[in-house]
């Protein structure tokens, strides 16, 4: 937290505290005591010029310091309410907005501290406080069956506001968290994906020099039999070209499919995000479903988002499944599906309704974690993958393949969990006749 804004509310509540007595005094009559509103509104005053003096405007507090600060701003306000009439001043209320902004912003540790001092003070100023007195000498007080429901409200809004404040803070930084993580997966996949394509492209550049060095360097080697130290020169090159093909090979083949191409098949792009995952002890299979489907298989754009989604999506089916995954693509002239079924246990009943909610965690037995000692259970990785795919206008749906989860697995048996993407065909489908465009030049790779 900034110590800047917490200065400048506090400010403004110097201000609002100045007025309201200016009011009391002249509009309404009422008698107080100067010397104590003075030394109270002061104190709050100087320890504004102080820290604003003393510390730069872009300091941040530690916990400790605006937890302090908070205090004080609780502690100030009480001290004017004592003066002026206690829980009987209708501005006792304005003790919830030092509890609201802990909440909000510090550790629960420090605003439960806060909220207690809050209720604290509020309940000995429902007992000790300086009555408000007219000019005529006239005592204003409420009865107090409505002074006891004003400190009830005020404690039940501490802690609903505090508790409802911090919850909805928390929600919003985990969502923050979640959504950094999403943004450097996407961030990795989308330098894979170029790194591949500087590979494919200089592969595909290469390649002509590199068949004219090997040609010429044969012929060399034919020609200069009868000089040793040249003819050994020569092989040397020729060893060196085949070298240079062949480590240009594996990187492209790294690098997976000829990325110098914006576009391939459906089935290539389901494969490539699934082909990490085909090597870990289970069977990975992918279906084509060519005769349900209606037309040509489409080409779809090779996104890293899509890559990346499915992947995760593909990783939690073989982490959860105990022989096989299944994935089924199949198209209309409308729409593209992807469906990911395997024959594990399925999703819990409890938690299918937050599938999609980032750190969604949940305590794992000694068995799940001998099963899958690598599994960390947190949903983080579903939330990316979601956040992505939908970004590419991917429906996502979750389910189970029995009608009701037993918790028990069905191995070889399409009945665990069911991961269903659907895409409008516009979205990430190449136009008819696009795939079969001249490519043109190779362009340069700029970061």
């Amino acid at each position: 937290m900034r110590l800047r804004t917490l200065n400048m509310v506090r400010w403004i509540a110097i201000a609002g505290q100045v007025v309201t007595l200016a009011v009391a005094v002249l509009a309404f009559g009422l008698e107080f005591a100067p010397g104590g509103f003075a030394l109270v509104i002061g104190a709050s005053l100087i320890l504004n010029i102080v820290t604003t003096v003393v510390f730069p405007e872009n300091t941040r507090l530690t916990e400790r310091g605006a937890t302090l600060m908070l205090l004080f701003d609780i502690c100030q306000l009480s001290a004017l309410l004592y003066l002026s009439g206690g829980l009987n001043n209708p501005f006792a209320l304005l003790i919830l907005a030092p509890v609201s902004i802990s909440a909000s912003a510090l550790r629960p540790k420090s605003s439960v501290l806060i909220g207690g001092a809050a209720i604290a003070l509020v309940t000995l100023l429902s007992l000790y406080h300086v009555p408000l007195v007219t000019g005529s000498g006239t005592v204003l007080s409420i009865p107090s069956i409505f002074l006891f429901g004003q400190w009830a409200g005020i404690v039940i809004g501490v802690v609903f506001l505090g508790v409802f404040s911090w919850r909805v803070a928390s929600e919003i930084h985990t969502m923050s968290e979640a959504l950094l993580a999403t943004q450097m997966a996407l961030t990795r996949e989308q330098k894979l994906t170029d790194l591949g394509g500087v590979v494919a492209a200089a592969a595909h550049e290469l390649g002509t020099p590199l068949a004219t060095i090997k040609l010429v360097s044969g012929e060399l080697v034919d020609d200069l039999r009868d000089f040793p130290a040249m003819k050994e020169d020569a092989q040397l090159i020729s060893e060196q070209a085949d070298r240079c093909r062949d480590i240009l090979r594996s990187m492209g083949q790294a690098g997976k499919d000829d990325l110098h191409m914006h576009f391939v098949p459906l089935q290539t792009v389901v494969e490539e995000a699934a082909h990490p995952h085909m090597e870990r002890g289970k069977s990975v299979v992918v279906d084509v479903q060519d005769e349900t489907s209606e037309g040509e298989q489409p080409y779809v754009y090779r996104r890293p988002e899509i890559i990346h989604g499915l992947r995760n999506l593909v990783q939690n089916a073989v982490d959860f499944a105990e022989t096989t995954v299944w994935i089924d693509v199949s198209w209309t002239r409308r729409k593209i599906v992807v469906r990911i079924i395997d024959d594990g246990t399925g999703f819990p009943a409890s938690v299918i309704g937050r599938i999609g909610d980032p750190f969604v965690r949940k305590r794992r037995n000694e068995q799940d974690i001998s099963k899958r000692p690598g599994y960390e259970g947190m949903g983080l990785g579903l939330f990316i993958a979601k956040t992505l795919l939908e970004r590419t206008g991917a429906e996502i749906s979750f389910a189970n393949g029995t009608e009701r989860h037993d918790m028990s697995p069905h191995t070889g048996h399409r009945s665990g969990a069911i991961v269903e993407l659907s895409w409008p065909r516009e979205r990430i489908g190449v136009p008819e006749g696009e795939q079969k465009r001249a490519l043109g030049k190779n362009t340069p790779f700029t970061a």
